[in-house]
């Protein structure tokens, strides 16, 4: 009595969480909740429904999945996850970690036991050493399937591709004379960066901030325009996590790097803010990739207007950061 008590209480525990993602979806979904939060439900409702399925087909209709399969759909599985379902993606040296830890974690599982591993390697030992028909159709199958798979990948990997679109390289489009952010009119030509100021607050030009290079801008007595380089550094690895795309060192390979194409901008490299005013790399920071067109690499990329996430000083303090960071100067109107 006490284990169907248990197993009921189980049972309406889990499909209390299956529900869970409809209920949200039928009280308006990203209203009621944000997308990722929905979308994480979605995906454990998914996987506990799996897993419901599996424990259904095997202990209540009695169909045994033998170890040499279940393997399989694990690795399987845990790869679509990993692969097609998990957003943002990952890139693909993360994903070969992932798929090794899971590797290993079918290889303990189906070799938990004597009979676990026997169960799992009877089905190869036939394959190997029985002389019946049905083992030698297997034993050729199998034999000519693996070099062929192979001579495929090898084939496939390095056949030359021909399929990437040519296109014109603009390297950086035109910015507009003046653009609104917050309301407010920006004149791309006349306006600074208010950020940009000396210990006695008048505005730094261009080169003289050299003074501040490799200064600590965490020292309490850190001036002004360090303290806004602090600032803007806490926008980059903190608020709007741009470390994440631009990497660490602003160099581009952050660990979400390559999930994107075109990859995002190497800041580190000279041809990029280096050649830019600081009113243009505000105009592609405030406005990000949407519109542009895809010949106006590497500003055509997937970066989110950030004028919808961040203020007007966040957007100029990280400018500011960037430009600190990487030792370069903004190119002048002059």
């Amino acid at each position: 009595m006490l284990k169907q008590r248990a197993t009921s209480l189980t049972l309406q525990v889990l499909f209390a969480v299956l529900a869970l993602p409809m209920v949200v979806w039928a009280g308006g979904g990203a209203g009621f909740i944000d997308a990722g939060k929905f979308a994480l439900l979605i995906q454990m409702g998914v996987g506990i429904g799996i897993i419901i399925l599996a424990w259904i087909i095997k202990d209540k209709m009695g169909i045994p999945l033998p170890k040499i399969i279940q393997a399989p759909i694990i690795w399987v599985a845990a790869y679509i996850v990993f692969r097609f379902v998990l957003q943002p993606p990952i890139p693909f040296s993360l994903l070969a970690i992932y798929m090794a830890v899971v590797t290993i974690a079918c290889f303990l599982y189906v070799s938990l036991s004597q009979p676990s591993w026997e169960e799992f390697t009877s089905p190869i030992k036939f394959m190997l050493q029985e002389d019946s028909g049905k083992a030698k159709m297997s034993r050729y199958f199998t034999f000519a399937a693996i070099p062929l798979l192979l001579a495929y990948g090898t084939y496939n990997k390095m056949l030359p591709k021909f399929d990437e679109p040519i296109e014109l390289r603009t390297v950086h489009p035109a910015p507009p004379a003046s653009i609104n952010v917050h309301d407010k009119v920006l004149n791309l030509q006349t306006a600074e960066n208010p950020f940009r100021i000396d210990d006695s607050g008048k505005y730094l030009k261009v080169g003289l901030e050299s003074v501040y290079h490799g200064k600590n801008p965490f020292a309490a007595d850190a001036p002004k325009f360090l303290q806004s380089v602090r600032d803007g550094g806490g926008v980059f690895f903190g608020t709007a996590g741009c470390f994440f795309c631009h990497g660490d060192n602003l160099d581009g390979r952050g660990p979400f790097a390559f999930a994107f194409n075109p990859i995002p901008a190497n800041f580190a490299d000279p041809g990029t803010i280096a050649q830019l005013q600081e009113t243009f790399v505000f105009w592609r920071v405030a406005k990000g990739g949407p519109g542009l067109s895809r010949e106006a690499f590497p500003w055509a990329s997937a970066m989110p207007p950030w004028e919808k996430h961040l203020t007007t000083n966040e957007m100029w303090q990280v400018i500011l950061f960037e430009y600190w960071h990487t030792g370069f100067f903004p190119r002048t109107w002059d």
